[in-house]
């Protein structure tokens, strides 16, 4: 079975991809993680994990989900991880929660793609990000070879830095930065509810048709980057930023 766990839509786009090239089951966590249901998932032997690269480890929303759920017969998992840059030692991380599991590890694999964390970075023009994706086939291509074929992933880079940034770095980053503080909505907002909807976390609800963003932030940016009328700021740090999600590429793709 392949789970997956997106903000912007790059993950799905890869889980979707290997859940077809493999003939596999398609399992969301966005769902599960937003309904709080941790009840046992039925995968089969072998487990593909794919999910964003927050602060160079998986998600942790993520990774507590998988602390609380049961994977009923699984044996192996693999993990793709997509990035705008770096991973950093998050297969180092990995290894342990896949034992923390009693699942065979067998590796873990970074993909390239559109870097969606506005929060700080700027997010490619559509025409750019389309380009980046392009250019993430031939890694996704191998990815889905050595799936077939049943192989480990190659171990990723592991220097200093990937263990400072994944290591004493993670913890930090999540205490500092990741936080809704900052979310606002300008007076474009039309009160739609998509930001509602989307948030994995149940952290935004609707107060005179506007959204209010509560404490339970993953920064996954769903809510910024699909807001129909980019009426969605981070502070200043989004200003002027272009929004990205997968979904928009495909649809001006099909309207070609």
């Amino acid at each position: 079975m392949v789970l997956y766990f997106t903000g912007t839509g790059n993950s799905r786009y890869l889980a979707r991809r290997i859940a077809e090239g493999l003939e596999m089951p398609l399992y969301d966590l966005n769902a599960c993680i937003k309904a709080g249901n941790t009840a046992p998932v039925q995968t089969g032997r072998d487990v593909v994990l794919v999910t964003p690269t927050y602060a160079w480890r998986i998600p942790r929303v993520v990774s507590e989900w998988l602390g609380k759920t049961a994977l009923t017969r699984a044996e192996r998992i693999w993990f793709v991880m997509d990035c705008g840059s770096e991973i950093g030692n998050a297969a180092g991380y990995n290894r342990q929660l896949a034992a923390q599991k009693q699942l065979q590890y067998m590796g873990t694999a970074q993909i390239i793609m559109p870097e969606n964390y506005i929060a700080m970075f700027n997010a490619p023009q559509k025409e750019q990000a389309r380009s980046i994706v392009e250019q993430a086939e031939p890694a996704l291509q191998k990815v889905l070879a050595q799936l077939k074929a049943g192989q480990e992933f190659p171990p990723p880079r592991e220097t200093l830095y990937d263990r400072l940034m994944s290591g004493p770095v993670n913890p930090v980053f999540y205490r500092f930065f990741v936080k809704a503080d900052a979310f606002r909505a300008t007076d474009a907002c039309i009160g739609c509810g998509k930001c509602v909807e989307l948030c994995p976390l149940n952290n935004i609800r609707l107060e005179n048709g506007k959204p209010v963003w509560g404490k339970n932030c993953t920064h996954c940016m769903a809510c910024i980057c699909h807001c129909p009328k980019e009426a969605i700021e981070y502070g200043k740090k989004s200003k002027g930023k272009p929004r990205y999600h997968f979904e928009a590429l495909e649809r001006k793709q099909q309207d070609v």
